[in-house]
């Protein structure tokens, strides 16, 4: 497929760091890195093999200093034609033998210096050498030119008008410093428009330059002023001398974290830059695939019972916790982790100790970060015959095909579960076992269909369901999420799919919830909004929140405040009192609270709700 088709399909993983991997296996940073691809073929071409082995879809050759003006510092400018044509062969060589669908990106990078401007008397050899360059890529096939790490923009369109000569997409790519301009001075908004107005070029980029974070800042300036795709590479992080190496030190999952956030501002492509290696990749490609818009679900249709009358289940009637949020009364819950031994001793009498405390039910995440615990319906069952108070059973859609997620919704529901929160879950790379898979037939929008044409008995293959279901169908919703349209938009078809109430992630900012609140009033359809409130334990808690739990923001003066606390007692404390600040300041608009016990202190939650009316 022609690879501006396939982009406008579902987001694409690029490669990471060619001269990273190189510099790693041994080759010294003085060696000239395109001319390996002669000398040294296969060191490149397994680097290739490594990065497609670890998921990317676009992987560029080994050749962004490839033109005949940066090889003259290696007496090489005569040899530019050869090791760009060996450049190519060696990535299309891996990309073959993977049998999966590759795209090679010819690599070009500036010929000028990043702190450096091209003259105007230079241009006429910079475009000599740009088209001596990219006329040996375009003889050996490469699928789009890649130009990156430019800092100039004359030279960054001189290069896209010498490339449109050869056709084939044109990805433009330039490396911002984290004040959001390049070395030069240009603002990144200022490069898109640029970018953006030229028929030379196809898709817009972002790479080197600064790390995950700064990047994701950039692409609020970058986005809305451009309709083009936008591909971002960032590095991992800023390089660090240890011992003699240099070496960056974000790590897979954090890279990995800021990969789907940009996939959720709208990004269409994904890689990285200096210092990714494949197992930056390999992390991040896994957690791109699972996302919804990414991966390609099941389509399910609402069903209805046509041949008789079917006698649903009112809304008031499916659980006691329904009846309560129904008519209007604020509903409580407690939040704890089913336990990872068979011992459930501990786990009960958490539960026994929230039902004396008038808790209206305990919510029970399904695998939480993809860990392995108890299975939560197993759980939630017990919960419900065992302690006296309505589970809430989280259910992903991570672990389980169609075909057993139905059957879990029928089976719980005969076994006297009716509250059922359906979301579609954390990657297993995100937790403890990266190697394994997510099954993900349906997002959380199709769950909560089937269940809804389970409540209206219909099954999903259109045969009758006899009674049917009174399913309390609840889903997620996320107050701080980075792209706040797709977000609602999402949260609307949750509602026309059959949602009947909602629990949103935990609330640091305030006034993030009310403004997401506001907006989700005027739909055709409102249902009742359970808040999320974790009370922090320490500093590191938090900021494990804000960086690793996706979908939490902990605004800069939480983050203050739980650093400047001196002793576990005074951060316990602190947690406690900004979450009974939460509860306080959003009490009249929401229809109740679903509270966090951190590390299974139930007591820390009892007191964030105590502390109210």
């Amino acid at each position: 497929m022609d690879f501006l088709a396939r982009l406008k399909q579902s987001p694409l993983v690029f490669d990471g760091a060619m001269g990273t991997e190189i510099y790693d296996r041994g080759v010294f940073i003085q060696a000239c890195y395109d001319e390996l691809c002669v000398s040294n073929p296969r060191l490149i071409r397994q680097i290739h093999t490594d990065y497609i082995e670890a998921g990317a879809q676009v992987i560029e050759t080994n050749t962004f200093g490839a033109n005949p003006m940066k090889l003259r510092t290696f007496g090489l400018s005569e040899r530019a034609e050869e090791i760009n044509r060996a450049g190519v062969k060696l990535a299309r060589e891996a990309a073959m033998a993977s049998g999966a669908e590759v795209f090679v990106a010819g690599a070009v990078g500036p010929c000028t210096e990043s702190n450096q401007r091209m003259p105007v008397a230079f241009a006429p050899e910079v475009e000599g050498a740009f088209r001596a360059q990219m006329a040996a890529l375009a003889a050996e096939g490469v699928d789009l030119f890649l130009l990156e790490t430019f800092s100039d923009l004359n030279e960054l369109l001189l290069a896209a008008r010498v490339a449109r000569e050869f056709g084939g997409p044109v990805l433009a790519s330039f490396a911002l410093t984290q004040r959001g301009e390049t070395a030069l001075g240009t603002r990144a908004e200022s490069m898109t428009s640029a970018l953006d107005e030229d028929p030379n070029v196809d898709v817009v980029g972002i790479n080197c330059g600064t790390g995950p974070s700064g990047v994701f800042d950039a692409l609020q300036s970058v986005l809305p002023f451009t309709g083009k795709p936008v591909v971002v590479m960032p590095n991992a992080g800023f390089p660090r001398e240890i011992s003699g190496r240099v070496l960056y030190m974000t790590s897979p999952e954090y890279f990995t974290e800021y990969a789907k956030k940009y996939i959720e501002s709208g990004v269409r492509g994904v890689g990285g830059c200096c210092g990714t290696t494949p197992a930056h990749i390999r992390m991040m490609s896994r957690a791109v695939r699972s996302l919804s818009g990414v991966k390609h679900h099941v389509e399910v249709k609402p069903r209805v019972r046509t041949e008789t009358a079917v006698q649903v289940v009112p809304p008031e009637r499916k659980s006691r916790l329904a009846a309560k949020l129904l008519a209007g009364k604020k509903v409580t819950s407690v939040e704890l982790l089913p336990p990872k031994s068979s011992n459930m001793t501990a786990f009960l009498a958490k539960a026994r100790r929230c039902a004396e405390a008038g808790i209206d039910s305990i919510n029970i995440p399904d695998g939480p970060r993809a860990s392995a615990r108890v299975s939560p319906m197993i759980a939630a069952l017990t919960v419900h015959r065992e302690a006296g108070i309505e589970p809430i059973l989280h259910y992903c859609c991570r672990d389980r095909n169609l075909i057993g997620m139905q059957s879990d919704l029928l089976g719980g529901y005969a076994a006297c579960l009716a509250n059922f929160l359906i979301i579609t879950g954390d990657p297993p790379k995100l937790g403890e076992y990266p190697d394994a898979t997510g099954v993900f037939d349906v997002d959380s929008i199709g769950l909560v269909q089937i269940a809804s044409n389970l409540n209206n008995g219909v099954d999903i293959g259109g045969n009758p369901i006899d009674p049917p279901t009174g399913i309390f169908i609840g889903v997620g919703a996320n107050p701080c999420a980075v792209d706040m349209e797709r977000e609602i938009e999402r949260y609307y078809r949750k509602i026309d799919a059959g949602a009947e109430f909602a629990i949103t992630q935990p609330v640091f900012d305030v006034d993030a919830l009310l403004r997401f609140l506001d907006r989700v009033e005027g739909y055709r359809r409102t249902i009742p909004v359970l808040a999320g409130v974790f009370p922090l334990i320490s500093y590191k808690n938090a900021e494990f929140m804000n960086n690793e739990v996706p979908g939490v923001v902990v605004p800069k003066a939480v983050l203050e405040r739980m650093a400047k606390c001196a002793t576990r007692e005074d951060a316990e404390k602190a947690g406690i009192d900004i979450a009974r600040g939460i509860v306080a300041k959003i009490r009249n608009r929401v229809s109740g609270f679903q509270v966090s016990a951190p590390l299974g202190r139930v007591e820390t939650a009892l007191a964030v709700l105590g502390s109210q009316d």
